[in-house]
């Protein structure tokens, strides 16, 4: 099931201190706040939390999606060592789906019902590959085939409707993966699939990745798909980095208390008991954050520092978790 992380190397993706702010009439909201993080060639990194805690959000700063009057006001994001966020929008245009690919929850979002399958992704490959339009088509039909859709010299014609709904996210993967890009960010990408489908996407991800030698930064909920797909897990609470490592050292030995949360909320972490474990309380919104560490509240480890001080960084603890009473210190030994 897990995955060891791969060997350093020069990162593909390169966060550092990202924040992005939405002003308010009631003030500055911080949905990403202070976030760092890298994603090496041919590495899978899953990004986690609950509905809310900024994952999407650092996703759509990485490439430049954000919705006005969100933008970034502080930090740097680096591809393969040039730094992108203060690009011009065209420029930044030309890099989203040339060297960063997008794969959506829903794929009806991201294709044109009114165009063949072939038509957008050929568009695609001619407008960031500059290939003719044989060329084009023949590297469509084999990009279909290699995400698996059946006979896919035939089905190159059809459009979004006549597929269903795990053969149109192969699609998407497809549409992603068109002009070769070093970076693929795939945001919930089996969230609206059944269970066995997820199985088969995911599986196709990680195949891609590692054949590819893509980095993929996955953004879920479903800490399921992160033990199953990923080889290190970014955990976000309240728009920060609450802790980040190997998948096999947090889900395992998880140190932070809402990543401990978090893992003793699945099913198997509560069988045999008539009802799941779920964290107390919710995440704070973010015009009405807590004093001190913003998970305090839900937290029966808190002490005076937690209510009183904003949690340390990951890199500013010595450890992998955002915590001033860590469950596990970074070499792995339990806390008293």
């Amino acid at each position: 099931m897990f995955r060891d992380m791969p060997p350093m190397t020069t990162p593909v993706l390169s966060v550092r201190n990202l924040t992005v702010e939405i002003p308010t009439r009631r003030g500055i909201l911080r949905p990403v706040d202070g976030v760092s993080l890298d994603i090496a060639a041919g590495e899978t990194l899953g990004v986690v939390g609950e509905s809310g805690a900024g994952k999407s959000m650092t996703g759509n700063a990485v490439i430049g999606l954000l919705e006005p009057p969100a933008r970034i006001a502080g930090g740097e994001v680096h591809l393969k060592g040039a730094r992108i966020d203060t690009l011009p929008p065209e420029a930044m245009r030309r890099i989203r789906g040339k060297r960063i690919g997008m794969i959506f929850q829903d794929p009806l979002t991201s294709l044109n019902p009114l165009l063949t399958v072939g038509d957008q992704l050929t568009e695609t490959i001619r407008v960031h590959l500059g290939l003719g339009e044989a060329e084009a088509q023949a590297r469509a039909i084999a990009l279909l085939d290699e995400v698996g859709i059946p006979a896919a010299r035939q089905r190159i014609g059809s459009y979004p409707f006549e597929f269903s709904g795990g053969m149109r996210q192969r699609v998407v993967i497809a549409l992603a993966l068109c002009a070769e890009p070093e970076l693929v960010i795939a945001d919930e990408p089996t969230t609206a699939l059944d269970v066995s489908v997820q199985a088969q996407i995911l599986a196709l991800l990680k195949r891609l990745c590692r054949e590819r030698g893509l980095a993929v930064m996955l953004v879920t909920h479903d800490m399921g798909v992160i033990a199953e797909a990923a080889d290190r897990v970014a955990v976000v609470y309240a728009g920060r980095l609450a802790e980040i490592g190997p998948v096999r050292e947090v889900i395992q030995n998880a140190a932070h208390p809402y990543t401990a949360g978090l893992m003793a909320s699945t099913p198997l972490a509560s069988l045999g008991q008539r009802r799941l474990r779920q964290i107390p309380g919710a995440m704070p919104r973010l015009d009405a954050l807590p004093e001190g560490c913003a998970f305090h509240p839900r937290c029966d480890r808190a002490d005076a520092p937690c209510r009183r001080d904003p949690a340390p960084t990951v890199s500013g603890c010595g450890g992998r978790a955002a915590c001033w009473y860590p469950l596990v210190q970074a070499a792995g030994e339990d806390v008293a």
